[in-house]
């Protein structure tokens, strides 16, 4: 079934049986059945893990030279690049994603490595003007061994961001995945061997978050934990993490705004809204949920999106003409069958969708209608909080200040977007948006040059871009005298 082993786990560049762990089903979300064998570590896999990195740390990965490790980056960067097909996958089969999402995805991922192995040999410091009695002058050093927990909606994407700054910087990694999607994380490993790696630069364990992850966020020899997932596990994150004082960089989710005000292109608007609702199944930080509307276009859109739903071809992921798959899991099904719920009983109008699909042989998935709510109020909670589902809620306003009102009326800030012909509109409403990235006449348009990251509770840090290097870095001020002397206060 695939080119890849994932009943062991990958340490010290060996594929070694969990110690503590063990070889569990992986569920295939579009079935609700197994689909092959996945092996999950422990507490004390996560140790020899920890171990290994440290002692690649220590030893060849920190001492090599920026651009032998990039050579090595950018070798992984074209093996990575031979595997699209066989990584896409495994990835839609572990998580539900549609196979023309996928391989759009992963096509991508080698871009981003190679982007981060050009920085590994640049990552010089500067001098410091003073005066003539010092030479002042600051180097950038690996934060050291770096625990990476990546999410279930987008494994390899993750991973990318994560790993690609983790190493050109001269870190060393334990990569722990989802519990409900490990299968690509592990087949990752089998690139990073393949492409030489020193053994315990890149080591993947795959284990339970309150077990596996929590251990090896609180572990004393972690120099830093980079995490992408809900903000609840963030602050548990942090307070696991709190006595060994590390580094932390989160993403952690948003409530994007879709704006679209009435002197816009609006079927091209339309194109990205309808797009971008139900992208993933939904399942994206960066999705659109909110879609606010100018009022005088407000009822064309609910419209158009009650027209665009129906021809959503929902179905098996890896039937290269489906559009949407199924959520990735028993539990995110069940969350967002609720907020659909919660939407019909504070008085939002049902537009389109609102039920688990069971017809066309896919009862046995975890399936759900692309759903469209209107008359959607700003306060209600499937307007105010995350639902990682295929639900879009239609928002009414009256002009700019009511719009950025209500895009800003959320706990979140990580991306979001606005159509308008009006040149200056863009640039003053895109001013006045607390978001981390704002899209103007296009919607997720993200590249590895593209800083990437939260304001407010969608996360701490930067992914992507030059940005993403500062977390995986130290700053080391040297101050030598060009004069050898040093005055001795007692003399007088």
């Amino acid at each position: 079934m695939s080119e890849f082993r994932f009943d062991r786990l990958f340490i010290g560049g060996a594929w070694v049986a969990p110690i503590d762990g063990g070889v569990r089903a992986s569920i295939d979300p579009a079935t609700g059945e197994s689909w092959g064998d996945v092996a999950y570590g422990g507490p004390k896999d996560i140790d020899r893990a920890v171990a290994a990195a440290r002692e690649a740390f220590e030893g060849p990965w920190r001492k090599m030279p920026g651009w032998e490790r990039a050579a090595l980056i950018r070798r992984f960067a074209d093996l990575y690049a031979t595997k699209i097909e066989a990584l896409a996958q495994v990835e839609s089969r572990d998580n539900g994603r549609a196979i023309r999402e996928s391989r759009g995805d992963i096509g991508l991922h080698a871009q981003y490595y190679h982007w981060f192995a050009s920085l590994a040999d640049k990552l010089g410091g500067r001098t410091i003007p003073m005066d003539d009695s010092v030479h002042a002058f600051t180097s950038r050093l690996p934060v050291g061994v770096v625990g990476t927990i990546t999410p279930w909606n987008v494994p390899l994407m993750a991973a990318a961001w994560k790993l690609g700054p983790a190493l050109a910087a001269g870190c060393t990694v334990v990569l722990k995945p989802a519990e409900q999607t490990p299968a690509s994380s592990l087949a990752l490993a089998h690139l990073f061997e393949e492409a030489g790696f020193p053994p315990g630069v890149v080591n993947v364990v795959p284990g339970d978050g309150p077990t596996a992850g929590a251990h090896l966020v609180a572990h004393p020899d972690v120099d830093k934990i980079g995490f992408t997932g809900e903000g609840a596990t963030a602050k548990t994150i942090l307070k696991t993490g709190a006595d060994t004082l590390k580094r932390f960089s989160f993403e952690l989710g948003g409530k994007a705004p879709h704006i679209i005000f009435a002197d816009a292109d609006v079927e091209q608007a339309l194109n990205a809204a309808t797009g971008s609702a139900w992208a993933l199944c939904g399942q994206s930080c960066a999705l659109g949920s909110r879609i606010l509307v100018e009022r005088p276009i407000y009822h064309r859109v609910v419209e158009a999106f009650r027209e665009r739903a129906a021809t959503v071809r929902v179905g098996m992921p890896l039937d290269p003409a489906t559009h949407m798959g199924p959520q990735a899991h028993l539990e995110q099904l069940s969350k967002t069958l609720s907020y659909i719920d919660f939407g019909k009983a504070e008085g939002a109008e049902l537009v389109s969708g609102g039920a688990r699909i069971d017809r066309d042989g896919l009862g046995g998935g975890y399936f759900v209608e692309p759903t469209v709510f209107a008359g959607v109020a700003p306060d209600m909670r499937i307007a105010q909080e995350e639902i990682f589902g295929p639900v879009a809620s239609i928002i009414p306003f009256d002009g700019e200040d009511e719009a950025v009102a209500i895009a800003n009326g959320t706990p979140y800030g990580l991306t979001a977007g606005l159509w308008t012909n009006d040149t200056g509109r863009a640039h003053r409403v895109a001013a006045r948006i607390e978001a981390g990235m704002v899209w103007v006449n296009t919607y997720r348009y993200i590249r590895w040059s593209t800083p990437y990251g939260g304001f407010k509770a969608s996360g701490w840090g930067r992914e992507n871009g030059t940005e993403a290097l500062d977390s995986y870095l130290e700053t080391r001020t040297t101050v030598i005298s060009t004069t050898g002397t040093f005055p001795n206060p007692f003399a007088n």
